[in-house]
Formats: C-alpha cells, sequence, structure tokens
C-alpha cells in the first residue's frame, strides 16, 4: 500500500488536506476560485494525493498555470470576453468540469495499484496505462484549453472560426488563432514535462521502460492541442455566440439586441469542456495503449 519513499496511504491524505486547504485559502483570497470551489478542489486534490504524488502534481500545474495565465492581460479581456471575471474565479462547476474525471480515474487508479505510482506500461498492466493516460490526457485538455482560451484572445491577429475559416468577433466560441493553438500545445506539453519529472522520484522502471516515459511529452503535447482543437469545434457549433450592439461585445446568450455569430444553445462552457475533456481523455488513453 505503500509509495516507494512517499509514506502510507493515510500520510498522504493528511498532506493533502493540509496542502489543498492552504492552497484553496489562498486561491480564494486571490479570487481564483469561490468558496464553494473548496469543497470541490479539496476532495479532488485528497483522492489525486492518495493515489500518487504525481496524479496531484499534475492537478497543481494545472491549477498554477491556468490561473496564471488567466491573470494575464485581465484590462483586455474585461472588454473582450463574454464570461470575464476578475482574477479568472471559477466556482464549482468549473472545477468539477475540469477535475471530475480525472478524480474518478485516480480512484480507480488507487484501487487497482493500492497507491503504488507505477510506469506507462501495457506488458505489465494495460488497465493501468490506460488509466494513467486518461489522466495525463485531461489534464493536457484542460490546460490547452486554458492557455488557449486566456492567451489566444489577446493576439493581435483576428481570430477565425473552426468550422469555416471565416474571421469572427474576438471572443467567439470557436475563434482560433495560431497564438492560441501554440498556447494549447505548449500547455500540454507543461502537463507531460511534470508528468515526467515527478516520475523520476515516485517510479521504478526497467531500463527500456524509463525511457519511453519520455514519449508521454510529446503524447501530452498534442492531446493540449487536439483538446483545444475539440473544444472549439464544439464551441463553434453547440455553444451559442451572439454580438450584442448596445454592450459592443460577444455575448454568450441570445437577446433582443444580440445577433447570432455561430452555434446552437445546446451547451454552456462547463459543458463543452465536459465532453472535450472526456473525449481527450479516452483518446489519450487509447493511445498510451498502443505506444507503452
Amino acid at each position: 500500500m505503500d509509495q516507494g519513499g512517499g509514506g502510507s496511504i493515510w500520510i498522504r491524505a493528511a498532506v493533502a488536506v493540509a496542502a489543498g486547504a492552504a492552497i484553496a485559502a489562498r486561491a480564494v483570497r486571490r479570487k481564483s476560485v469561490d468558496s464553494s470551489a473548496v469543497f470541490v478542489g479539496v476532495p479532488a486534490m485528497v483522492a489525486h494525493t492518495i493515489a500518487g504524488y504525481r496524479f496531484a502534481g499534475l492537478l497543481l500545474v494545472f491549477f498554477f498555470t491556468s490561473s496564471r495565465v488567466t491573470r494575464v492581460g485581465e484590462a483586455r479581456k474585461r472588454v473582450l470576453d463574454p464570461e470575464f471575471k476578475e482574477g479568472g474565479q471559477r466556482n464549482w462547476k468549473q472545477v468539477l468540469s475540469n477535475s471530475g474525471i480525472a478524480s474518478i480515474l485516480v480512484v480507480l487508479i488507487a484501487s487497482v495499484t493500492g497507491g503504488t505510482d507505477r510506469c506507462l506500461d501495457s506488458k505489465e498492466s494495460t488497465l493501468v496505462t490506460a488509466l494513467i493516460g486518461g489522466v495525463i490526457g485531461h489534464y493536457a485538455c484542460c490546460n490547452g484549453d486554458t492557455w488557449s482560451s486566456e492567451l489566444g484572445i489577446l493576439s493581435k491577429a483576428e481570430p477565425r472560426i473552426i468550422t469555416t475559416f471565416k474571421r469572427v468577433w474576438k471572443g467567439t466560441n470557436g475563434g482560433v488563432t495560431i497564438d492560441g493553438l501554440l498556447a494549447a500545445a505548449a500547455a500540454g506539453f507543461s502537463i507531460g514535462l511534470a508528468f515526467v519529472l515527478i516520475g523520476l522520484f515516485t517510479t521504478q522502471c526497467a531500463s527500456d521502460v524509463f525511457w519511453s516515459q519520455l514519449l508521454v511529452i510529446p503524447l501530452a503535447t498534442a492531446a493540449g492541442l487536439c483538446g483545444s482543437l475539440i473544444d472549439s469545434f464544439l464551441g463553434a457549433t453547440v455553444q451559442y455566440s451572439g454580438f450584442c450592439s448596445v454592450r459592443n461585445k460577444v455575448v454568450g446568450v441570445d437577446g433582443p439586441t444580440v445577433t447570432r455569430i455561430s452555434g446552437m444553445n445546446i451547451l454552456d462552457n462547463n459543458g463543452v469542456n465536459v465532453v472535450s475533456v472526456f473525449l481527450t481523455t479516452v483518446l489519450t488513453a487509447v493511445a498510451c495503449t498502443y505506444i507503452f
């Protein structure tokens, strides 16, 4: 039940509660999340840590880097982004949509491995390899979508909607820029790099398996980009975008002063995130069973 050098499950749980509470308190003060998000974020942190410090590391890399890029260019985003909130403040729904699937996966991983961190190796266990790959894909997608949205909207280039490549207003769901896509790939890269670096201290692999773990970096980079593209396609088709002549900006709700740009009012932003994360998670999990 012990992870090499990591202590018991109970020690890890205690560490997770203490660290999660401290991080949550700081995040609330900085308006990165509201108080409702704490009741989702802390249990997610505990579940990830019990499964292995590497999974907690991925969660934290996503949280800190996405919070950081959200604060970049806030003055411009206040004008352009229809869902802008000061500090990028997330509520419980947003935290759940960005951690829920991964939390289920890490609980399954912990139940199979007993909390022992494993390498990606289908010869040892195809199930564990797929589950770990799913977690990697999940956070590569979440991070890619956040970086792409938060940095892409600041691009000097005009966004083009992914379905027709026609120019659209900044802030339009499904609008993409080269800068945004590069940001998504970089975000996935950061998740892959974190997974590999933390794994140096938490796993023990045979030499041939050890070197193959480096393939996580390009895989996560691709997952970040792929997840962002899936999110953009869904945003352009099943999420409403319109231009409000009164507010002079893109909005996500129809109204008498709003001219439709794209999309149907089927999913909101959280729904689009969940679907894109789920699809990227599945694709990455399957890919890992073939690669490793």
